[in-house]
């Protein structure tokens, strides 16, 4: 009998069949099938946009955030990147027995400040306990609602030959975050998670128009496997330059010493958009002067070729497909 790996949970391949294959088979509908951060809805004539995540982060405190943090942040960042405005967000809590209570009060202040810093409001939400032992001790789940203009059409029908793909900053730094944090790695310049809501840098370039054709924010899996899902079934393909992708000294350096690819390190504060070839630098250029983007890159661009298929020109000059992450590469980081 086949089990549940903790691959399953990875973001990559495993996560995706585990999805078409038993989730999507049998609750299909129209709104799920679009496997979607979140779900837009109709209602009347507004566009009412729908999103739920859990999180199970280990360690629960990290350079940079926090459980808390983590989640009213990656709930904010999936309204957003569907080109919604958050608006509410619901917190459900599972803790263990014998939780410290000046921890709980830490994590609900972190909470508190996210959301206040993002503009949302927690307007319901629920709390429950289990016996010791039956989590690990303190598990989140948020669910958030946004409304979005119906002037907004972000859709991977819309990408053509020569669009451009950019992201907001450097990649892969709440990964190595976690894993360093977990691991108690000892180095001398120490990465701090990227975590951070990324509502208004969103909100500022969707101002400029139809020029941003689709965008995600490449959390589990990292950029990798996002990309992946950007191109598949598609007739149209992705290359990146790698010397155009930013990765701080130190990402880069605790990926090379552990045997890890910085493209499939998660994020949490980081957006990939493709926008139109025309309009790439001026994208760039709004990116660059907010401060949650000022190391935005342009990093490839849509091609004709390689349908379906991400590729990267390597710094050492050949060409190299990136598949989407198989199996496990770090549990647990978000």
């Amino acid at each position: 009998m086949k089990k549940i790996l903790l691959g399953h949970g990875s973001g990559g391949r495993l996560t995706h069949d585990l999805i078409k294959n038993l989730f999507l088979k049998n609750l299909r509908n129209a709104y799920l099938s679009n496997l979607d951060d979140s779900a837009i809805l109709r209602i009347g004539n507004q566009e009412v946009v729908f999103t739920t995540d859990s999180y199970v982060v280990n360690p629960l405190f990290f350079p940079g955030g926090d459980i808390g943090k983590l989640s009213i942040c990656g709930t904010v960042n999936d309204l957003s990147v569907c080109g919604a405005e958050p608006l509410y967000i619901a917190v459900s809590v599972i803790m263990e027995e014998g939780l410290d209570m000046a921890l709980l009060g830490r994590v609900v202040s972190s909470i508190k400040k996210a959301a206040h810093n993002a503009g949302v409001k927690i307007v319901t939400g629920d709390t429950k306990v289990v016996e010791k032992g039956m989590c690990d001790k303190l598990f989140i789940t948020t669910s958030g609602i946004g409304v979005k203009s119906r002037k907004t059409n972000l859709s991977l029908d819309r990408v053509k030959k020569g669009d451009r793909i950019i992201v907001s900053g450097a990649i892969g730094e709440h990964g190595v975050c976690i894993l360093s944090s977990r691991e108690g790695l000892n180095i001398t310049s120490r990465v701090r998670s990227d975590c951070a809501s990324v509502n208004s840098l969103v909100a500022g370039i969707l101002k400029a128009g139809g020029i941003v054709k689709f965008m995600r924010d490449p959390t589990r899996g990292g950029l990798a496997t996002t990309l992946n899902e950007f191109v598949d079934g598609r007739r149209f393909g992705i290359v990146l330059d790698e010397e155009r992708i930013p990765v701080s000294s130190g990402v880069k350096g605790i990926c090379e010493l552990l045997g890890f690819d910085p493209l499939y390190m998660a994020n949490e504060g980081r957006v990939v958009m493709i926008v139109s070839k025309k309009g790439a630098d001026k994208v760039l250029k709004m990116m660059r002067r907010h401060p949650q983007a000022r190391g935005a890159h342009i990093i490839g661009e849509c091609v004709g070729d390689y349908k379906g298929k991400v590729c990267l020109n390597t710094s050492a000059g050949g060409l190299r497909l990136v598949k989407m992450l198989e199996g496990e590469q770090l549990p647990r980081i978000c």
